[in-house]
């Protein structure tokens, strides 16, 4: 099949382009030995678990499900091969009921608080497991997206110096402290390594003292690394730092940059009309298909358009859902758009398949590959059973 022949609305995932990051991100390893593992949360495409697993070192997950699909897409089919892949998880709190099936699928395990280190860090320690605990360096380097800052006041990811400090200094928490094999920090958002860096200087400042107790570090994601620009010299001058002046192995887990401008949304236009300006309806929604369209906000790039006024004709791009405010962008053309017009989204791997909904029915788009050859292959489609069955 084409890509002109996909149904809509279908994400299309470019497996050149996959590659392409993965090559970037395998060299950062390759020169440095930082162990690079992909963030489910962002991209979770299993169909390329195994091309992702050639490349970076394992995954790392957010709850059980997200590290059983790693376990079993990803891990396991390595392990068959010959190859050890790690899988990480970090979640906020732990369920007791989850957590021996976590034990299962998981080799490190990341507490948020002292709390949850005391609760199952000697149960995950006794199963041979690597743990650790993450931090809040409480240096923000976010600008304008204070939903993505976990070191905003008040945050409830990481544990700050000052608790860090007061539990260490209990006979509880040296305990702990001596059974910890990590430190785990995630501060970044779609940000350069100039915030790493800056923010390496606050996690010295607060927490240094305990770093040569410690065996690893992980930087956490956010790490735009395979965007154009990024400066990955200095990267890796912050990563050869953490290994040469504290013995650590570093770790990095970016989810966006394995598939950053790897994935496409196709779309097409249900209907024009004009109130105050010319609006077309596609029967892509972003509510539904690209939600952080309106969580961020952003607007997502289009092939062929422009900016509103840049060309001769500009439309509202909006959703076929009731919500008033399912409005993707405001964009122009060289030429009218006419209905059963397709329009291609770019950037669409990262954080749309893994947020997607039906909201008011509205079906999910089909998943399609696009091979290096030019052919592209459905992956998965979905219907009616699949809106009735996460209902009741």
């Amino acid at each position: 099949m084409k890509f002109t022949q996909l149904p809509t609305p279908c994400y299309v995932v470019d497996e050149a382009l996959i590659e392409k990051n993965l090559e970037i991100l395998k060299g950062v390893t390759e020169r440095t030995g930082a162990r690079i593992l992909l963030a489910q949360k962002a991209f979770s495409m299993y169909a390329l678990y195994p091309l992702i697993g050639k490349f970076l070192n394992g995954a790392t997950a957010s709850g059980l499900y997200e590290s059983r699909l790693g376990a079993e897409e990803m891990v396991v089919p390595a392990a068959a091969e010959g190859r050890k892949l790690e899988n990480h998880i970090f979640s906020p709190a732990y369920r007791e009921s989850d957590f021996e099936e976590i034990l299962r699928y998981c080799d490190h395990i990341v507490f948020n608080s002292w709390i949850q280190a005391e609760k199952f860090g000697a149960r995950a320690k006794a199963a041979g497991k690597s743990i650790g605990l993450r931090i809040n360096p409480e240096c923000s380097t976010q600008e304008g997206h204070a939903i993505y800052d976990p070191c905003a006041p008040g945050s409830r990811l990481g544990v700050t110096k000052a608790h860090f400090d007061m539990a260490a200094g209990t006979a509880d928490g040296a305990r702990l402290l001596s059974i910890l094999d990590g430190i785990h920090f995630h501060t970044l958002c779609e940000q350069n390594s100039d915030h790493l860096e800056q923010t390496l200087d606050a996690v010295e400042e607060k927490f240094g003292q305990y770093l040569p107790s410690m065996k690893w570090i992980n930087f956490g994601g956010g790490h735009h690394i395979t965007r154009a620009g990024y400066d990955i010299p200095r990267l890796e001058r912050c990563i050869r730092k953490m290994q040469q002046k504290y013995g650590l192995e570093v770790y990095l887990e970016p989810g966006e940059s394995v598939a950053l401008n790897a994935g496409f949304l196709i779309a097409t236009v249900l209907e024009i009309f004009r109130n105050g300006t010319d609006i077309a309806i596609l029967d892509t929604s972003a509510a539904c298909h690209m939600p952080d369209v309106l969580e961020m906000p952003y607007r997502p790039p289009l092939r062929d358009s422009g900016q509103p006024g840049d060309k001769a004709h500009t439309y509202r791009l909006g959703g076929p859902t009731c919500l008033a405010g399912d409005i993707i962008g405001d964009y122009s053309f060289d030429r009218a758009l006419r209905e059963g017009d397709r329009l291609v989204f770019e950037d669409m791997a990262i954080y749309s398949m893994v947020k997607n909904n039906t909201f008011n029915g509205m079906p999910l788009p089909s998943i399609a590959l696009l091979k290096k050859n030019g052919d592209c292959r459905i992956v998965k489609q979905f219907g009616y059973r699949d809106f009735k069955e996460r209902l009741s």
